[in-house]
This record gives structure tokens, C-alpha cells and sequence, in this order.
């Protein structure tokens, strides 16, 4: 059985979130529904997080937030992912996590199966956000999980 570091996955993900935050704001121009997206990135890292602890919601799924605000929740995921983290053990990753979705439906949801999807379901938008901004003559932020690996950025098409 092949096993994911799961804190690598969640370091690269808090680095995608940083990277794109930066692009955000050296962004002149750049188009509302992007912030909306990276906004969504983020409430919805804190909303999984909420499920997981069984907590209240303490964010909207998709929050209307400003530039300076989705910084402050992206930390705010960062941090509380760090704690929660720490304390997560091998034989919980197993653990059923029951929760209700923004749809009102309840599901039960293996806790590792909520933590590679929290770390995946943000590349899929940060790469919406990269579109946009290139689309509005900004530069995006590379992203790619191999460039955080060696540090330095994926091949581009020039």
C-alpha cells in the first residue's frame, strides 16, 4: 500500500496559498471573480477544518472577502491545520468525520479522504485564478506541486 505524507501535502498547499495571495495583490487589474475564487480556496480549507472538529461553521463556503481579509483567513487555515495536525495520529486517519454539506445533506467521511481532498481541491481553483489573471494580462503564480518540490518553477511555454 502506498502511503501520503499528508503535512507535505498540506505545506505545499499552504505555499500555493501564499504564492497566489502575492500574484493577488502585484495583480493591476485583475478581474473580481478571481478574488472570489482564492476567497473560496480559503473558506472552504476553514470550513473542512469545521466539519472535521465538529465545530460550528466559522466561515462561508464561498466568504466575500477583500484581498487583505482572505490573507488573514489563509493564515488563519494555515495556523489551525498546523494544530490539528500535530495532534493527528495514524489510526485516526480512519476516523469517520460526520458532517452536514452546504446542501443541507449529511454524509460520514474518512478523515484521511477530507484531508487529501482539502489539499487537492484548491489546486484545481488556484489553476482558475491562474487563468484569469494571464487572461487580464497579469502574471500568475506558478504553483506546481514539482516546483515547490525543487524549488524552482515548472517549464513554461515559452
Amino acid at each position: 500500500m502506498i502511503h501520503v505524507d499528508l503535512r507535505r501535502l498540506f505545506e505545499h498547499m499552504w505555499w500555493a496559498d501564499a504564492e497566489v495571495l502575492g500574484a493577488l495583490r502585484r495583480a493591476v487589474a485583475a478581474p473580481a471573480r478571481v478574488l472570489e475564487i482564492y476567497a473560496h480556496v480559503v473558506g472552504a480549507e476553514l470550513v473542512w477544518l469545521d466539519r472535521i472538529e465538529g465545530a460550528e461553521q466559522s466561515v462561508a463556503v464561498w466568504p466575500e472577502a477583500s484581498l487583505e481579509s482572505c490573507g488573514a483567513l489563509s493564515e488563519r487555515a494555515r495556523l489551525r491545520y498546523q494544530s490539528f495536525l500535530d495532534g493527528v495520529r495514524a489510526e485516526d486517519l480512519d476516523r469517520l468525520i460526520h458532517y452536514t454539506n452546504s446542501a443541507g445533506r449529511a454524509f460520514d467521511t474518512r478523515l484521511d479522504d477530507i484531508l487529501v481532498h482539502v489539499a487537492l481541491h484548491g489546486m484545481n481553483h488556484r489553476g482558475q485564478v491562474s487563468i484569469l489573471l494571464r487572461d487580464a494580462g497579469a502574471e500568475p503564480a506558478p504553483t506546481d506541486y514539482i516546483g515547490w518540490v525543487r524549488g524552482a518553477p515548472a517549464a513554461t511555454r515559452s
